[in-house]
């Protein structure tokens, strides 16, 4: 098993080595260029457009930037002239300090595509700093009997320029008994140490004031000076001596104040005063002076101050040892601070394309670059991001990342993505910083319209009012913006007969749809249409959906009697003999609605008769019956009323008026009209001429009737194959798919009084026939009805 330590979330993780990147860019030389410090802001440096041997408009054109290491903008650059030009004045001890040569690092960046160039500004140093000695007043104590050319070192005089700007030499005020010598210490820096040239007497001279002036080495030269008080002590043979002339220590970073540091120890072989030993920081500058401090009687170097490696690396510190006499002895010791893992990765985002469009693929959203302060592993990271998002980490030139959009984006399915950038060092223990950039993505019109449903069916009710709100249709778009506004529009009719602008318009922003016309039911049944819906985008998408509309019947047809015909010239009179029985069939009101369903359900009923009871109407289906048996005391005369009403809502009706004759038998004439009068010889003629056609009327009747029975069995079957009309079961019938005439013959007899005598009409079969009756549009027909035999 790994160690815990080692184990990193499964990531595409991208290593940053910087000596590996270091020999990748080796034969990547940088470019110099120099600066002399306190130069004026706006003060041209370079030409980068030549420099970098790039074309007019072409650092415009791929947005070039400087970017420096230290994230402090100290150089400017005009991308259309290629002018890099100083920001703000330079100081080249606030940036470097001591530190010669100062060079300042930074980066061109340049896209489309990415490239990266690197230079370097040396800021050079003028002499504006003097000289300073730590103290106003410097104390040496010299015993009386010290030889000539005793060297006494003092403490050196601080100046912040380098280089020839710094301190070059000392020199000493007039007198005759020092002089000043400039020595150099190993690494580099000159002191001053006074030289004794002539004895001292304690008791002649016991003390001596002098002036050393430190010089530079500018043009022109600045000086600093300080007062040198020198004591003339009586004889101390031994002064304090180190153990060692130079300690070592190494102290890491993160150590806590108070921290001991080192101990130094020095001796003397004199006794009392003279042997008791002081220590002190001989030469401290103010960065010493504040980071540490000794114990004067045990020798102890402690932490007065937290260190940072990456600020300062090292200290050299000069200790003093005194004796009570005044003799002295000095060593060194050099601090050298070791660097921990304190600081965190640093991300910093040069530049970010939100939003960015969907259907994009390989899109650069992000440029970014690292950088940990700290050394070695600690100073190498692992720069990653989540597996589950589809962007891409691509490594560039001095530690750059570009983010890149992996394959296309949806912005239906995601519109923003919150994408944390793990930088992750090597130290121990590991530091971790998480950086969030937030991607925005744009629509693009890559969704039509959809409708709620593929198709609607709406239903209207017959003799709307116009302008009437029928039906919405609804479609919805998942992009956004324009691109998901829906405008609905009716589209092209695919049938040429019907007239659809005129019948039905759209709201072409909510989808309301609305009939302009009132519609009628036997005329238009139903038809359909289909509707468009377009979004605004471009270019624009569309679906459409289809709309069938369902006319609902309304009761505004009333009943129409088709038998016995209203508007015949002359009354048809229904034949019935008297001796009938019961149930006797003396005829069949036949009616139709024109409506449908439940409006067309007719029901018959007896409004008025000349003799009550005597007849009677099936309400079902409209058979005028004798109710009872006939007596020679009923009239030979009736009329007969009956109501045909259909099952709307409100109910119609029409009413059709009958008249019956009773008769003795089939052959019975009708009786004369009273108004006519005969004479003897023309009674005689008649009667002979009514036996002569009784007889005759006999015979024809014995063979009419197996005729008219077999008849009558096919005139069933050719009905049936017909199902021109059937009765229906209960009490209300359907005349919109049946008739109410189900009988196969019918009998009427009439009576005209245009001649002297009587003529007979027999009964005979009656066929009606129907012209053109459209049964599914339930339109208004007309039934016309012929006797296919007469006399």
């Amino acid at each position: 098993m790994e160690p815990r330590g080692e184990q990193f979330p499964k990531q595409r993780q991208v290593l940053i080595l910087f000596h590996l990147v270091g020999m990748a860019l080796a034969g990547w030389e940088p470019r110099s260029y120099s600066v002399q410090e306190e130069t004026e802001r706006g003060s041209f440096v370079a030409n980068l457009t030549q420099d970098l041997g790039l074309g007019a408009g072409e650092l415009a054109a791929r947005e070039a930037q400087v970017v420096s290491e230290d994230n402090e903008q100290h150089l400017q650059l005009d991308p259309r002239t290629g002018g890099l030009v100083l920001k703000e004045k330079l100081d080249r001890e606030e940036l470097c300090g001591p530190t010669e040569p100062c060079v300042i690092h930074f980066q061109v960046l340049l896209k489309k595509p990415l490239e990266v160039f690197r230079a370097e500004m040396l800021v050079g140093d003028i002499n504006d700093h003097s000289p300073e000695f730590p103290e106003r007043e410097m104390i040496v104590k010299i015993l009386e009997n010290s030889p000539n050319g005793t060297v006494f070192p003092l403490k050196k005089a601080q100046d912040l320029d380098v280089g020839n700007n710094s301190v070059q030499s000392y020199s000493l005020g007039p007198n005759s008994y020092f002089h000043v010598s400039t020595l150099q210490q190993g690494d580099g820096k000159k002191y001053p140490a006074l030289v004794l040239g002539r004895e001292l007497d304690h008791e002649e001279q016991p003390e001596f004031r002098v002036t050393l002036t430190a010089l530079d080495g500018g043009s022109p030269p600045r000086s600093g000076t300080v007062q040198i008080r020198v004591l003339v002590l009586d004889v101390n043979d031994n002064a304090p001596e180190f153990l060692q002339s130079l300690y070592k220590a190494q102290v890491p970073e993160n150590v806590p104040t108070g921290f001991l540091v080192v101990k130094v120890s020095a001796r003397d072989l004199d006794a009392g005063t003279n042997g008791e030993i002081a220590y002190s920081l001989f030469y401290s500058s103010q960065e010493v002076s504040r980071t540490f401090e000794i114990d004067r009687l045990s020798g102890e170097v402690r932490l007065i101050k937290e260190l940072d490696f990456e600020a300062i690396s090292s200290y050299e510190l000069d200790i003093e040892a005194s004796d009570g006499g005044g003799l002295s002895g000095k060593c060194s010791v050099s601090i050298k601070v070791t660097d921990v893992n304190d600081n965190y990765p640093e991300v910093t985002v040069s530049s970010l394309t939100s939003p960015i469009p969907e259907n994009s693929p390989d899109t650069e959203v992000a440029l970014f670059r690292v950088r940990d302060r700290d050394s070695g592993d600690n100073g190498r990271m692992a720069c990653s991001i989540p597996d589950n998002l589809p962007f891409l980490l691509k490594p560039s030139a001095q530690n750059f990342y570009t983010l890149i959009a992996e394959g296309t984006l949806d912005r239906e399915s995601r519109t923003e993505y919150n994408i944390t950038i793990t930088v992750t060092d090597f130290g121990s223990p590991r530091l971790t910083t998480k950086h969030i950039v937030t991607v925005l993505v744009s629509d693009v019109n890559d969704n039509p319209p959809t409708f709620l449903q593929t198709s609607y069916t709406l239903h209207v009710r017959e003799n709307n009012s116009p302008n009437m709100h029928m039906g919405t249709v609804s479609a919805t778009d998942r992009d956004s913006g324009a691109n998901a506004q829906i405008t609905y529009s009716l589209l092209q009719s695919q049938n040429p007969h019907l007239p659809l602008a005129s019948l039905v318009s759209i709201n072409a922003h909510n989808g309301r749809l609305f009939v302009l016309k009132s519609l009628d039911y036997e005329a238009l049944r139903a038809f359909e249409f289909r509707v468009g819906a377009a979004d605004a985008g471009s270019p624009a998408l569309s679906s459409e959906a289809l709309v069938r509309v369902l006319v609902l019947d309304d009761n505004d047809n009333a009943p129409f009697v088709l038998y016995p015909m209203q508007n015949a010239s002359a009354p048809c009179t229904e034949l019935v003999p008297r001796a009938a029985e019961p149930g006797y069939l003396v005829t069949k009101v036949v009616a139709v609605d024109g409506d449908s369903g439940q409006n067309a359900w007719l029901s018959y009923q007896l409004l008025k008769a000349t003799e009550p009871g005597l007849f009677s109407v099936w309400a079902h289906n409209g058979e005028v019956r004798t109710a009872r048996l006939l007596s020679e005391r009923d009239a030979p005369k009736h009329r007969l009323a009956v109501l045909v009403k259909d099952n709307g809502e409100p109910p119609l009706s029409s009413s059709v008026t009958l008249h019956v004759l009773l008769v003795q038998g089939f052959s019975q004439p009708y009786p004369p009209l009273p108004e006519v009068a005969l004479d003897d010889g023309q009674s005689d003629s008649l009667t002979v001429h009514l036996v002569t056609a009784l007889a005759a009327v006999s015979s024809l009747f014995l063979v009419s009737v197996p005729l008219f029975v077999a008849f009558r069995m096919y005139r069933r079957k050719w009905v049936a194959s017909l199902n021109r009309f059937s009765v229906t079961e209960g009490h209300l019938l359907d005349s919109s798919t049946t008739g109410t005439l189900s009988q196969s013959c019918q009998y009427d007899i009439c009576v005209t009084g245009e001649s002297a005598s009587t003529e007979f009409r027999f009964l005979k079969p009656f066929f009606p026939s129907l012209l053109d009756l459209d049964l599914e549009r339930r339109t208004e027909g007309t039934l016309n009805f012929r006797d296919s035999l007469s006399l």
